[in-house]
């Protein structure tokens, strides 16, 4: 296969070659648009050698015969890049969140009903973990009953990237709703099988402020020896995504929220994240609670457990450590390729999707700031 690539960030990078070419060695980027240099070079490292680099999206396009384009942009740019492929009608691999504000999630939503394009895989994964699979396929046979609530979280172990790294600016990340809590919402909406219609939200940031000076950098700090948070004396190829001081007066980003979601059906799913947990501390995953029984899960245990309710039985499924977000980069990677070659018909997780969890993040940010409820519904 040969691929076109736009934006050769960490995350694009990551899914072509710990996935892509696992599932299929010739893979090959035959066209890149970067406007950094040394991402060129990163590629051809990489095993694209003959890469071919191009100024624009609309010359590769022209110039280059792909089988399809991948976009790993920074986030601001997923909507205008995706605009510009889309009509193409060449499979897409789209990097979430799919739009940061409500401007660009509309345009996307025209851009993509006008183009007609339905060969676009979302980078969702977490709905194509056999965790989730598993937890839907439960649920979906009626062992705990229909659902009628849902406990939902997100206890981000590693969340000071979101404060020490290029994340910190809001701008570029549309929040943290956007960056986290759009995976979450996603796999809830998929294995409920039903609609949100409200949205009320709040956010609170307690821990990663204070008065250091704007763009301190951990190395140039003299508290870093003493400070839980330093990166200044990391030694892996991670160390620049946590370079800068999270108690600074720049810092952007809210350090915990939290959303309550009305569906269609009249039941609420309940969400909490948090980016100040750490080590055993992490969690995410959901209970599902029906009359019958409830469900629950946790990716970083890799277990799902059903209580029944009237009777004293507890079922276990226990799941393998799978890599690449639990499993979830292999499938929709195998889910790209196919494609790509026509052997799959159907995204598993459709632009359709990955624009109604833009669209629950943007409202559940407006209610945040507003203090109101919002209809999860475009304007």
């Amino acid at each position: 296969m040969r691929i076109g690539v736009i934006g050769y960030g960490a995350r694009v990078r990551g899914v072509i070659n710990n996935e892509l070419k696992k599932l299929d060695p010739q893979l090959q980027i035959a066209g890149l648009v970067d406007i950094q240099p040394a991402k060129h070079e990163l590629a051809r490292q990489d095993g694209s050698c003959n890469v071919r680099v191009f100024d624009t999206v609309e010359a590769m396009l022209e110039e280059e015969e792909l089988d399809g384009i991948m976009i790993g942009t920074r986030c601001s740019l997923h909507t205008p890049m995706a605009l510009k492929v889309l009509s193409s009608d060449l499979p897409v691999f789209l990097e979430k969140p799919v739009a940061t504000s409500m401007e660009d999630a509309l345009q996307l939503k025209k851009g993509y009903e006008e183009a007609g394009n339905r060969r676009v895989v979302v980078s969702f994964p977490l709905r194509v973990t056999s965790i989730v699979q598993l937890a839907k396929e439960i649920i979906d046979s009626g062992k705990i009953g229909t659902v009628e609530h849902v406990q939902a979280v997100n206890n981000v172990p590693y969340g000071n990237v979101y404060f020490q790294g290029w994340y910190r600016d809001e701008e570029e990340t549309g929040g943290l709703f956007l960056q986290k809590a759009t995976h979450d919402f996603d796999y809830i909406n998929y294995v409920l099988g039903t609609k949100p219609e409200t949205v009320a939200a709040m956010v609170s940031k307690q821990i990663f402020k204070g008065t250091k000076p704007a763009g301190l950098r951990c190395a140039e700090c003299d508290e870093n020896r003493t400070c839980p948070e330093s990166t200044a004396f990391r030694t892996d190829s991670l160390k620049d995504d946590w370079a800068y001081c999270c108690f600074a007066s720049d810092t952007g980003n809210e350090d915990s929220g939290s959303a309550l979601i009305r569906y269609e059906n009249g039941m609420h799913v309940s969400y909490s994240q948090n980016f100040f947990a750490r080590n055993k501390a992490a969690a995410r995953g959901a209970r599902f609670l029906g009359y019958k029984g409830t469900l629950e899960f946790d990716f970083y245990t890799g277990a799902i457990k059903v209580y029944m309710h009237h009777s004293p039985r507890v079922e276990t499924y226990e799941f393998t450590n799978e890599k690449g977000h639990f499993g979830g980069d292999t499938e929709l990677s195998r889910c790209f390729l196919g494609l790509m070659d026509g052997s799959i018909k159907e995204s598993v997780s459709p632009l359709e999707d990955g624009l109604l969890s833009a669209l629950l993040c943007l409202k559940a940010r407006q209610s945040s700031v507003t203090g109101t409820f919002q209809p999860i519904a475009w304007e």
